[in-house]
């Protein structure tokens, strides 16, 4: 492989672990090499004691040490390969006991991967798989849909940007273990899936109306079976097509058989046999509240996306497209929650302004940029719930909710700087804010101080301030605005909020 090296994806799923080996080009691009993948049920164990069972945790240890070996064979130390889990070990009690084993005992290092970042990897694999025709998402609405084990991976897309990203607990082994202990007959997981169905639509109906919904992506074991067996393979062999009436028959002839008879009839193993007819059941519950005359199944999943991440690297027009999503999503968030956009914009302008011209004062980069983007776009969106002590709704609102392409991390770090774009400084008393890491309490004071002043500098709601130029004077730092009239207002809302910036920078802002 002259000019290439290999590399490996584990995942450790809530039905198997799953490996992909690809060649990786200079260029960036790869070309599957191998993939293997052993069934092993740790969503049964998670989901009904929140843990995972001693001889399940044996059982994950002996396949990785399996695929320890395989990789060797194309050079590939346990230390290089990267190693993913999903909802599953996200959710066992002692996941961090059991990864510590893995790494132990097989030398794998495990990544638990957050339910915001599978939605991203996702987003990432579909639009590999589609090439060219993930453009077509662009002229209509899209929905991709991803039904696992443990959860439901959701995206709406309107006109190729980003309106909402959720993951939901509705997963084939979680209905699954659900029924069971019901008792219940098929007639009762048709009924209940339906009403979780339905409950969900019903909300993600405020964010885009499903019945616009016209490209209807699918991806998963179950999509993949399903299209094998209903639909047409594109010229490029990335992707399935589905008619919807093909995939309406398919999946009632499904639920019609066991779980042995579909094993049998298909020719596939009972473990995957087993989530067919629950995960069919919910993609076509969702397909029935749009518009979409054809499913589009990508044969791709969570590995390509990691794979393509890692083999791209920082490249320019990635981080502009994700940058892109991640300002729809947090639009679409503001605007669920009746946000004054156009004072949101303009304070998130300005804070990045502040934040450009003072690099040498906060020495941070993209990524911190991006949070701070993202906090002046959502700090007011607490007022929804009521304007008194806005500053901590806002941060309950971002830390309770999610945005394409930001983990869990990243939106902790967005909800503390909401909650001190006013009044009160960070203290011992404040938990949200001591739970943070000692760098991560640093940004949030450097990030809150930039606010304040940008969200003084429109006081008045008006939009009329717009900074001329800054000069570092002594111990003052000069705001010039561009000719916006008088501004006694944001003289004093700036002398009110200004007491963070000049504690943290050393500096104290003033208006010319």
């Amino acid at each position: 492989m002259s000019g290439q090296k290999a590399l490996a994806v584990v995942e450790v799923g809530s039905t198997g672990i799953r490996l992909i080996v690809a060649a990786v080009e200079a260029s960036g691009e790869y070309r599957v090499l191998d993939h293997a993948g052993k069934p092993v049920q740790l969503g049964r164990d998670v989901f009904v004691s929140g843990s995972v069972s001693r001889a399940s945790m044996l059982e994950v240890i002996a396949v990785l040490r399996g695929f320890r070996e395989l990789l060797r064979t194309y050079g590939i130390e346990p230390k290089d390969a990267r190693v993913i889990a999903t909802s599953a070990l996200r959710e066992a009690d002692n996941r961090d006991t059991f990864t510590d084993r893995i790494a132990l005992q097989t030398g794998f290092s495990v990544d638990i991967v957050e339910d915001i970042e599978e939605n991203h990897l996702m987003y990432l694999a579909v639009q590999k798989a589609l090439g060219e025709e993930f453009r077509s998402l662009a002229r209509g609405n899209a929905l991709i849909i991803e039904v696992g084990g443990g959860s439901t991976e959701l995206m709406l897309l309107r006109r190729g940007r980003m309106t909402a990203a959720h993951s939901l607990r509705i997963g084939t082994i979680r209905v699954d273990e659900q029924v069971r202990a019901a008792m219940g007959s098929p007639a009762y997981l048709e009924r209940y899936l339906t009403d979780n169905v339905r409950t969900t639509c019903d909300n993600l109906d405020s964010e885009m109306p499903l019945a616009t919904v016209r490209n209807f992506v699918v991806i998963g074991s179950d999509a993949r079976f399903a299209a094998r067996a209903a639909g047409t393979r594109s010229e490029s062999g990335d992707y399935y097509v589905v008619p919807r009436e093909s995939f309406d028959r398919f999946v009632g002839e499904i639920q019609e058989l066991r779980v042995e008879e579909i094993a049998a009839k298909y020719r596939v193993a009972h473990g995957e046999a087993e989530g067919y007819s629950v995960g069919l059941l919910i993609t076509k519950l969702f397909l029935e509240r749009t518009a979409a005359e054809e499913l589009i199944v990508p044969f791709v999943s969570i590995r390509d996306g990691y794979l393509m991440r890692i083999t791209q690297g920082p490249s320019a027009s990635l981080e502009n497209e994700l940058h892109r999503q991640v300002v729809a999503s947090t639009l679409a968030l503001g605007r669920r929650y009746h946000f004054d956009e156009e004072h949101a914009q303009h304070v998130s302008e300005l804070a990045l302004e502040l934040f450009d011209r003072l690099a040498d004062e906060h020495g941070l980069g993209k990524r911190e940029r991006l949070l701070l983007e993202i906090a002046g776009l959502l700090h007011d969106v607490g007022t929804f719930i009521r304007t008194s002590g806005h500053h901590k709704h806002s941060e309950y609102i971002i830390a309770n909710s999610e945005i394409f392409g930001l983990q869990r991390d990243d939106l902790t770090i967005i909800a503390n700087c909401a909650r001190y774009h006013r009044k009160a400084s960070p203290s011992s008393a404040h938990p949200s804010f001591m739970s943070l890491s000692r760098e991560d309490r640093i940004l949030v004071l450097k990030l809150s101080a930039l606010l304040r002043v940008a969200d003084a500098l429109d006081r008045g709601h008006t939009q009329r301030v717009r900074i001329a130029d800054t000069e570092r004077k002594e111990d003052h730092l000069v705001i010039r605005v561009e000719d916006g009239g008088e501004l006694t207002l944001e003289r004093l809302s700036l002398e009110e909020k200004g007491d963070m910036f000049e504690d943290v920078f050393g500096i104290k802002a003033v208006l010319a």
